[in-house]
């Protein structure tokens, strides 16, 4: 569905084949050697300070709470929304990786994590803070990560601020006020369930059709905001589904207004308010445009049709 994949801070957090597994845990500073000599100080929100010691760390993982939140705990089920800072442990030096604090924007943890991260993070309650040092083998393996400066030998240490969890077959909730229709796809959707969209056997309109069909009682939505979502996207010319956040099992993240989605997803979602399901009908030149999307069997001449649940909205 993006215009071109965006790079969310460090892209390769869920690219990693196999999840680990297990619930979180917590070496004693005792056992975890120089790991357990990592600090984080800070409030929670806020970029934390972070202290690495200056010699090599420990073969062991090491995770501790450093602020115990009071939200529900994170399942294997569900996605996480979250701020973090990460460095790169090599030898005796570190470096800063990557940071959500000082870009604004947060990410969604979803999918496939690291062995260490998954282990950190399952259990652990919304509103907390916890810090990750992640060895090789529970990271990235001997092969490293080359496109974030990885090493095959290299510790990671990451402080995750734990904003929101979703359950991956979340969906807004309200009464529904439409259903579209009347030249428009008629929807329909049950509870945790992606929705149904039939689509009329007439000619597409020529313009963007925006229908909000449940009115969300939060805030509304403002350009470069960072939004989590639930989608379906079907093509009007073949009625199929092409694209669907609820078939891959997990809510999908973006920032919106700002170019990292197609135009009519822009110009549609931006004064939306959270909390909202909205049908978007998208003609060919705010979607793919001319070129379409040979991937998605998408032409050039195609209106695609789009029903996004919008769970929630931060940043700007």
């Amino acid at each position: 569905m993006r215009r071109a994949a965006a790079l969310v801070a460090i892209p390769m957090l869920a690219a990693v084949a196999v999840a680990g597994c297990g619930s979180s845990s917590s070496s004693s500073s005792a056992s975890a050697g120089s790991n357990g000599a990592v600090t984080a100080t800070g409030n929670f929100g806020a970029a934390p300070k972070v202290t690495i010691p200056a010699e090599n760390a420990a073969a062991a993982l090491y995770t501790k709470t450093l602020i115990q939140g009071t939200g529900a705990p994170l399942t294997t089920s569900e996605s996480l929304l979250g701020n973090f800072v990460l460095y790169d442990w090599s030898g005796t030096t570190h470096k800063l990786l990557g940071s959500t604090f000082s870009s604004g924007m947060p990410t969604l943890f979803a999918g496939p994590l690291l062995p260490g991260l998954e282990k950190a993070l399952i259990g652990q309650k919304a509103g907390s803070r916890v810090l990750a040092v992640i060895p090789p083998k529970d990271a990235f393996g001997a092969q490293g990560n080359s496109q974030i400066g990885v090493g095959g030998k290299d510790t990671l240490v990451f402080v995750i601020d734990m904003i929101q969890e979703y359950s991956n077959t979340s969906g807004v909730s309200g009464a529904q006020t439409s259903n579209g229709g009347f030249g428009l796809p008629t929807v329909t959707a049950a509870p945790g369930k992606a929705p149904t969209v039939l689509i009329p056997s007439t000619a597409p309109p020529k313009t963007l059709q925006v229908k909000t069909l449940i009115k969300g009682a939060g805030s509304k939505i403002t350009k470069g905001q960072y939004l989590v979502v639930q989608y379906t996207g079907i093509n009007w010319r073949t009625k199929k589904p092409f694209d669907s956040s609820w078939t891959r099992g997990q809510p999908f993240p973006t920032a919106i207004g700002v170019g990292q989605v197609i135009k009519g997803w822009d110009s549609g979602l931006v004064g939306q308010t959270v909390g909202s399901r909205v049908l978007l009908v998208i003609p060919p030149a705010l979607g793919y445009g001319k070129t379409g999307s040979a991937q998605a069997g998408i032409k050039g001449t195609d209106t695609l049709v789009f029903v996004v649940d919008i769970l929630s909205a931060t940043g700007a």
